[in-house]
């Protein structure tokens, strides 16, 4: 099976979006610029007939390790960090609304006035009327990622992979930004991933995609339209899947 073929297949998938990739130029909080460019191009990937589920971090927000290293309690830490993936999705599901992109926010931790929890059935529900769904909370619990939330989600879902937006084009052996001499992989194994501690996802995460076979595609934000693009198979981009595949 190539690579497009793969991609192109992906009728139902899950996008993993770092809470920084919302703040766009600026060095805290929400850029609402920056977050209607994205709910454009949700939009446009709804529109050519995917299913689009959405996880977001909160890191733009507040981060639990880094509140934890600071001397807070590590569990507080994550919950104050869940707490801030419920704003960015509120501001998600704004920015779709107000294009006319029908949306819901779901989330683990109950808060009936602000979004609908999280149920399962619920969500596929919505996610097979078209509706883009917006997982908010992690996975309600402390001491896991919103990586590892992503791929929990993407697998209840029955997706057929998870999209992980980044800032650069793909897996590289180190930071491109600061080695030139990185390389960067067109394909990776998940034990590959996981034995090269590239830290592309947390562990938790690629071990759960790998005893899934949850295929992720590892791909760049940077420009308009590349989710879109991605999902059409004309965007470069890592894909990590079995060996075999």
């Amino acid at each position: 099976m190539s690579k497009t073929k793969a991609v192109t297949k992906w009728k139902r998938v899950l996008l993993k979006l770092s809470g920084e990739a919302l703040m766009g130029d600026l060095d805290y909080g929400i850029d609402v610029a920056t977050v209607d460019r994205f709910a454009t191009d949700i939009g446009n990937a709804v529109a050519q007939g995917t299913q689009l589920a959405v996880v977001v971090g909160g890191g733009n927000i507040y981060r639990g390790m880094a509140g934890a290293a600071a001397g807070m309690d590590r569990a507080n830490g994550d919950y104050m960090g869940m707490l801030a993936t419920v704003m960015n999705a509120l501001a998600l599901h704004n920015a779709l609304e107000r294009q006319d992109i029908s949306a819901r926010v779901l989330s683990s931790i109950p808060m009936p006035s602000v979004c609908e929890p999280f149920i399962r059935q619920k969500a596929i529900r919505h996610l097979s009327k078209g509706r883009v769904v917006i997982f908010a909370a992690g996975t309600g619990n402390p001491f896991f990622t919103t990586d590892t939330a992503a791929a929990l989600r993407a697998i209840e879902m029955q997706c057929d992979g998870l999209a992980k937006a980044t800032q650069v084009d793909g897996i590289y052996s180190d930071d491109p930004k600061s080695n030139p001499d990185a390389k960067r992989y067109d394909a990776l194994s998940y034990s590959e991933v996981l034995a090269r501690n590239l830290q592309v996802m947390d562990g938790a995460a690629i071990a759960l995609a790998r005893d899934n076979e949850l295929p992720v595609m590892i791909f760049s934000l940077a420009e308009q339209g590349n989710i879109s693009r991605v999902l059409r198979g004309e965007l470069k981009h890592t894909i990590v899947q079995s060996s075999e595949e």
